[in-house]
């Protein structure tokens, strides 16, 4: 398996074994990573899935709060400096997670601030946003449709959100999705985005595939994100990045991206592909090769979860220390009492505290290397 695909089944054996995915679609998504019955038998049996393996455990179920201190939506930028290879001052390296921390640890760039509990298995229906930032597809202070332009050899399709009545091109923050495609989360991220005066453009990976709401089997999606080339991925937000770059609402000189687990690992590799980012987020996803780390030219912003559990934690260290030496701007926070996808208000995973406060450091460093 590809380096993508064994960060899938790690995510998705962590859903089984914390009650959030049952046998049968676990199984099934695997199966289509795997493209295998008896190669899936055998993964899940050495990652302590098999038939003999203990009953997953029972999600808590306990809500997210429904309220975040007004400081954590309204907290200044950064003040401390990130870090280079120059500068041996900056952000110090980000410690060893420790399981479910009770404590806030000062990580810049917000101040330290108190936790909440985990928010376990909060009930949601398929789709609901549940976050104070969710932005409505009316909302009068944003246009947003869906736009198809050529490029990488296809016709791409993408969920487009800017500002409505802007003077001047506006930055540009390309979202890549989780694996899940182009659904109405990421469509709502892209509207908070333009709330804040960017050009977002969601690009749809299944493009190929005629998008992802042709996908009738849900559980096939990441087994058709995760056997793509990913210099592919990355080629079709190079497509958009070049599509944005001919639109007079867009600032070809001013771009970034964001992405999500699945969709944070294809933002690393556009880190180290694409000289045209100035800035970047990745939430929580796989590192990139570390051969190519040199040729990033973004500032760099990783978002992780402090769960010790959370694979997307493997390889953190050495990915900061590749970064240091290539001499990237960058800065890596850990987020107290979170586990992996905390951010997706959708998700049983969300700390709307924890999300609220990514979401504004993000902010911050897009308004620090994008904006400027």
């Amino acid at each position: 398996m590809n380096d993508l695909q064994r960060y899938l089944v790690h995510e998705f054996v962590a859903d089984y074994k914390d009650g959030y995915l049952t046998r049968r679609e676990l199984i099934k998504r695997v199966l289509h990573i795997t493209g295998g019955i008896a190669s899936t038998a055998t993964l899940l049996s050495a990652m302590g899935c098999g038939p003999s393996a203990p009953a997953p455990a029972t999600p808590t179920q306990a809500s997210a709060p429904t309220t975040a201190p007004a400081s954590a939506a309204t907290r200044p930028p950064a003040t401390t400096a990130p870090t280079t290879a120059a500068a041996s001052t900056g952000i110090p390296a980000v410690p060893t997670p420790a399981p479910r921390p009770t404590t806030a640890a000062a990580a810049s760039p917000t101040a330290a601030v108190a936790t909440v509990p985990s928010p376990g298995a909060s009930p949601v229906a398929a789709g609901q946003a549940r976050s104070p930032l969710s932005v409505a597809e009316n909302d009068p202070a944003v246009e947003a449709q869906m736009i198809s332009f050529p490029g990488n050899g296809t016709t791409i399709l993408a969920y487009l959100a800017r500002p409505r009545g802007a003077s001047g091109p506006q930055p540009v923050v390309l979202v890549c999705h989780e694996n899940r495609g182009l659904v109405d989360h990421i469509k709502d991220v892209a509207r908070r985005f333009a709330k804040q005066g960017y050009v977002a453009c969601a690009v749809d990976l299944l493009s190929r595939q005629g998008g992802t709401d042709k996908i009738a089997d849900g559980s096939a999606i990441p087994g058709l994100l995760s056997n793509m080339d990913p210099t592919q991925e990355v080629g079709d937000f190079r497509a958009a990045a070049t599509y944005l770059s001919s639109q007079p609402y867009a600032n070809k000189d001013r771009i970034g991206m964001n992405g999500f687990c699945f969709g944070g690992g294809i933002t690393w590799r556009a880190v180290v592909s694409m000289p045209e980012l100035k800035a970047a987020v990745p939430f929580y996803g796989p590192p990139p090769p570390l051969d190519q780390v040199p040729n990033a030219k973004a500032a760099v912003f990783g978002v992780y979860s402090s769960d010790p559990q959370d694979f997307a934690n493997n390889g953190r260290e050495q990915l900061d220390q590749a970064l240091t030496k290539a001499g990237v701007v960058h800065q890596f926070k850990v987020y107290p009492n979170t586990q992996h996808a905390f951010f997706n208000d959708t998700g049983p995973r969300y700390n709307q505290e924890q999300a609220l406060i990514a979401w504004q450091d993000m902010l911050n460093w897009f308004a620090r290397y994008l904006k400027v």
